[in-house]
């Protein structure tokens, strides 16, 4: 580590994934960057709660803006989770942070693509999630911003369901035609309990330890969606 890396986390919402890197990341400076004011004042909270306010901050805005990720780059990893939902697609709820967490209110993945190429390091990776079913986006967005598909990996929620979404990571020096994708990433088993690489991929983490049981089995069930605040870091 010749230089003090930097993470940046693109509509950061409140910040838990923010906080995932930063625990798992000790020694880099983390920035978010969110248009949501109610979601902004529950990131800082968390970061204060987990005494990282040194290194982690969260700016309000919206990162389409140049404005609002001023002083971010170059960055050696950019994080975000892309609405999947264009809108009129469907439902979309009252609740204020609901609506814009599902559906396309500021952009797709393809403005976080191209964001995040602006704010990449050379040798610097974008890490998303998308639909399983918006690949073609993906990889039209990243040819676009100069950027190429390097891997690819989809998560199946259940197995035997089809896969919900994927992870994938983009950067500039990538093998023309090259794309890892190992097997899906199955969550729960048929049983409806967390398979043994879910189970180690949130250790890794830093998230809480659970047996997984589904509601319906007899052992007690941990809920899927993480704290309101990050792990302590």
């Amino acid at each position: 580590m010749g230089h003090e890396h930097r993470v940046v986390d693109l509509g950061c919402g409140i910040g838990t994934v923010m906080l995932l890197l930063a625990w798992r990341l000790p020694a880099a400076r983390v920035a978010g960057v969110e248009a949501q004011g109610v979601s902004v004042e529950l990131a800082r909270r968390s970061i204060l709660f987990n005494g990282v306010e040194d290194r982690c901050t969260v700016l309000e805005g919206d990162f389409r803006e140049c404005s609002s990720r001023a002083g971010l780059g170059p960055a050696d990893l950019v994080t975000g989770t892309p609405p999947y939902l264009p809108r009129g697609s469907g439902t979309e709820s009252s609740r204020p942070q609901s609506g814009p967490c599902h559906f396309e209110h500021r952009g797709g993945v393809e403005e976080y693509v191209r964001v995040a190429a602006e704010l990449l390091a050379g040798g610097g990776v974008f890490v998303g999630c998308a639909a399983a079913r918006q690949r073609p986006r993906v990889e039209a967005s990243a040819a676009d911003a100069g950027l190429a598909v390097e891997s690819w990996r989809e998560v199946v929620p259940r197995e035997g369901k089809a896969p919900l979404f994927a992870v994938y990571a983009v950067r500039r020096r990538v093998a023309p035609g090259v794309c890892v994708c190992p097997p899906p990433l199955v969550v729960r088993d048929r049983a409806g309990c967390w398979t043994a690489e879910f189970a180690s991929l949130r250790e890794e983490m830093g998230l809480p330890p659970g047996d997984g049981a589904s509601k319906d089995a007899a052992l007690c069930s941990i809920p899927d969606r993480p704290p309101v605040v990050g792990p302590r870091a």
